[in-house]
């Protein structure tokens, strides 16, 4: 077979319209970043400058490339116009002849051209239709009854990427443009059109060897793009280079031929064991045992299923990998940026990297985006990194017709059979809030329009073509029509979206009243930090409440929430950046809430997937990593709350108000949990200590504890009643700590009351500098006489990765925290850009 690409930077493009000039254009893309390029707009992103830009989905746009065809190309026999993605309404044109039109963003397009390609110069246009006149066009074809979050209305009827139009955390730019790779294909004989794999695990062998002890057989069936009676097939799996099985030539049986895997190393979530993949080859063979086509794929050798079963709460929703339940921990995914062509693997390295890091075992792609690219799910298999895949569907019903639906049928064979054999794949579903959000409005015509493409053409197509992967209608859902989506409903089925807390406002703690089985949506916003608010924001328009920050808050009313939720925590911040730091801060608390509650419930509740991971541009919202990359206090919190060994309190009664606004306590204990589920067993040490705000250590004890896998168990109550009398509840704190092995592992502070009633002392806070391993790692120990709580640093001038930020800085006790710079320094460089402080620096 012979390949050409068309990518690259020798496209142009031009507005469609008379004597419009050609510009420079660079494919894969899109039209805003190719004017962004010619600067023929200003930065979409900065400032307001996103409602100057709305012109650009009203018009027509034309892309061009001149090239000339490869002479290997031109001999092939066959040779095809292969499009990965085009967005979205696009025709094509080869040396003036039209070959073909794309209409779904999420499908792929392919065209014979061997008949319009010719030696020498050619020429390749593509007319795209601005999808703001489709949608005018077509509106008569669907009533969309309800509209959530695209302010002019009429997202669902284009199948594009539903977040293009405005979304409660992204700015509205619909675009266009190929955005995924474009290119020739030639090819003679007969070529591999798709290779379906499944996996078939057999028990273990008594005294089995390798790391797996099970022979894994490898189901392979071959589709090509002719007919071939006369081929045979060979198979080839190597790991790590070196080949552990072969099979073939053989032809196929039924279809299909098998090849095994002895003593297979098998692939383990992130947390539960290593991730080898193993490379698959298939080659077919001509008569005299030439080869004809090969297909090559990643494979990780594991077994994984949705079990849901009945159990004494109702009937469990639980993941479950080669025979081991595993409690989900992760956040929800968006596309990583508002213009996603052309994303490169670093960039999805840095985030996706960054949720591995914070112990992260899963993320749910989330259904108002894109199916994402190869480099996202490489690099999910590579970390093991579970993969919740929704299709692109969300939160607004949509058309049943014929047409609609057969488009969706091509988007999801496609989708499905190129995403088949990822190790990561854990489940497919129909959609993102469609019942929870349209249940009263879902009878008569619009339930049955839904049920046929939720409930019968997607989950065929799983059937057919996902290799045996689960499928699940839509998020939230109990199982069935009859349990509904209800609160109480969760508690016993199914998975849940909780927004209670932030949405209606409630207190974080209000996440602890609900026992839920599986929690794939809850959240809180935050600002972003004014490294990342200064890529956006103009000097003189920078205030938090001012039009350029407003409209980079896309959630009605978020910064009076934020400021709400603030204003119930801590103390009146003493700027605008103390503001962003304690917005972080209440993030990260709701978020540590709940999620320590999620896993105590273990194994009752086995998931939770908090909104959301990343953003798609500088903005403030759910997000635990910045549009910039920056690491928001509730990443480092996930990074302790999500560890595979982990401690946390509960704390029985609460800080309330009465009339007057008198304060009232009715904390009458603290449950100590311990929750673990790392691979076998570990022995630990759990400790506690009362100390007051003076330093001084009113109580305190040890135990020793066996940490089992999938188990979460209280080990202490404590009665803090006598100290608080004595001493004023406000002026204790509770420190807690899991060590293995004789090192801490798990550590934090516990509050009887809101942290804005403790009077916090200021502290001189001790810094030493040493250099690592070479000129980029150093290690910063930090030792205070105070008590400092959520203790945060910064490098000044330098970009870094830290192993912790926003801890616990306890008396007398020092702090090492490990970071690496983006580029070399000295000590005492990094001592002069060192910037720190705590939480009573954010209003003394």
């Amino acid at each position: 077979m012979t390949t050409q690409l068309l990518t690259g930077d020798s496209w142009s493009f031009r507005e469609r319209s008379p004597g419009a000039q050609w510009h420079p254009a660079v494919t894969p893309g899109c039209v805003h970043t190719d004017l962004l390029r010619n600067k023929l707009i200003p930065d979409p992103f900065w400032g307001r400058n996103e409602l100057d830009l709305q012109w650009i989905e009203e018009r027509d746009w034309e892309y061009r490339l001149r090239f000339e065809a490869d002479e290997a190309l031109l001999l092939e026999e066959a040779v095809e116009l292969a499009a990965d993605g085009v967005d979205t309404f696009a025709t094509f044109f080869l040396n003036g002849r039209e070959i073909g039109r794309a209409d779904n963003m999420f499908a792929a397009w392919r065209w014979d051209v061997k008949a319009r390609l010719r030696p020498g110069p050619n020429e390749l246009r593509i007319v795209f239709g601005s999808a703001m006149k489709y949608i005018r066009a077509n509106n008569h074809r669907f009533a969309v009854p309800w509209e959530f979050n695209d302010p002019v209305g009429g997202c669902v009827l284009a199948r594009k990427q539903q977040s293009q139009f405005g979304w409660d955390w992204g700015p509205r730019f619909v675009t266009c443009g190929v955005w995924r790779e474009i290119r020739l294909e030639g090819w003679s004989g007969n070529r591999f059109a798709h290779v379906e794999i499944s996996q078939h695990h057999r028990a273990p062998r008594k005294g089995g060897g390798g790391a797996g002890g099970r022979a894994v057989a490898l189901r392979l069936r071959p589709e090509m793009r002719r007919p071939a009676r006369r081929l045979a097939y060979e198979a080839v799996v190597t790991l790590r280079g070196s080949e552990v099985a072969a099979a073939g030539p053989s032809a196929l049986k039924a279809g299909a031929f098998e090849i095994t895997v002895p003593d297979a190393e098998l692939w383990w979530p992130s947390g539960l064991g290593a991730q080898p993949l193993h490379e698959v080859t298939v080659r077919a063979l001509d008569r005299d045992g030439r080869v004809v086509d090969a297909w090559t794929r990643r494979v990780g050798l594991r077994t994984l299923e949705l079990v849901r079963e009945p159990d004494e709460w109702g009937e469990s929703f639980k993941f479950v990998v080669n025979g081991t339940p595993v409690f989900i921990k992760g956040a929800n995914w968006i596309p990583a940026d508002s213009f996603v062509a052309g994303l490169d693997r670093g960039r999805y390295a840095r985030d996706v990297r960054a949720a591995a890091a914070a112990n992260f075992n899963c993320l749910r792609v989330w259904g108002g985006g894109i199916y994402e690219s190869e480099d996202f799910y490489d690099l999910c298999d590579e970390l093991g990194l579970l993969v919740w895949q929704d299709f692109m569907f969300a939160c607004t019903l949509y058309p049943s017709d014929r047409a609609f639906l057969k488009s969706v049928e091509a988007e999801a064979r496609h989708q499905v059979r190129r995403l088949h054999h990822r190790a990561c794949l854990a489940l497919w579903c129909g959609n993102n809030e469609l019942v929870m959000t349209n249940g009263p409005r879902l009878r008569g015509k619009l339930k049955r329009g839904y049920e046929e493409l939720f409930h019968k053409l997607l989950p065929e197509a799983v059937r057919a073509h996902g290799a045996g992967t689960a499928y699940w209608p839509t998020s939230p859902w109990r199982g069935d029509w009859r349990h509904g989506t209800g609160r109480e409903a969760g508690e016993q089925r199914g998975d849940t979206h909780y927004w209670d807390v932030w949405h209606a406002r409630h207190p974080a703690r209000d996440y602890e009243k609900w026992k839920f089985r599986f929690v794939s949506e809850f959240g809180m916003q935050s600002f972003c930090t004014p490294k990342t608010q200064a890529t956006y924001c103009p000097p003189d328009d920078a205030n938090v409440f001012g039009p350029s920050n407003e409209n980079h808050q896309k959630n009605r009313a978020g910064n009076q929430i934020i400021l709400d939720y603030v204003s119930r925590r801590y103390r009146f911040p003493k700027n605008q950046a103390a503001l962003g730091y304690l917005s972080q801060l209440n993030q990260a608390y709701a978020m540590q809430i709940a999620v320590e509650h999620y896993r105590r419930l273990m194994p009752r509740c086995m998931g939770a997937l908090y909104w959301q991971l990343n953003d798609c541009w500088p903005v403030a919202s759910w997000s635990s990593i910045e549009y910039t990359g920056e690491w928001k206090a509730l990443h480092h919190a996930a990074r302790r709350f999500y560890a595979s060994a982990a401690v946390s309190a509960h704390i029985i009664g609460d800080e309330a108000t009465i009339t007057g606004n008198y304060r009232r306590s009715t904390v009458e204990r603290v449950d100590l949990y311990t929750v673990y589920d790392g691979p076998g067993k570990k022995d630990a040490t759990l400790a506690w200590e009362i100390f007051h705000i003076d330093g001084r250590v009113l109580a305190g004890g040890r135990r020793k504890v066996t940490l089992r896998n999938g188990e979460s168990q209280r080990r202490r109550s404590l009665d803090p009643r006598k100290l608080m009398a004595a001493h004023g509840r406000d002026n204790l704190v509770l420190r807690i700590a899991l060590e293995v092995g004789g090192a801490c592992v798990g550590e934090d502070s516990v509050f009887l009351v809101p942290p804005r009633f403790i009077a916090l002392r200021r502290g001189e806070t001790r810094v030493t500098v040493k250099r690592g391993a070479d000129a980029r790692h150093f290690a910063l120990t930090f030792v205070s006489r105070e008590f400092q709580h959520r203790f945060h640093f910064d490098l000044d001038g330098f970009a870094h990765a830290s192993s912790d930020n926003y801890f616990e800085l306890f008396p007398g006790r020092a702090k090492t925290v490990e970071v690496t710079l983006d580029r070399p320094a000295t000590a005492a460089g990094v001592r002069a850009a060192l910037r720190f402080g705590s939480l009573v620096d954010s209003y003394e």
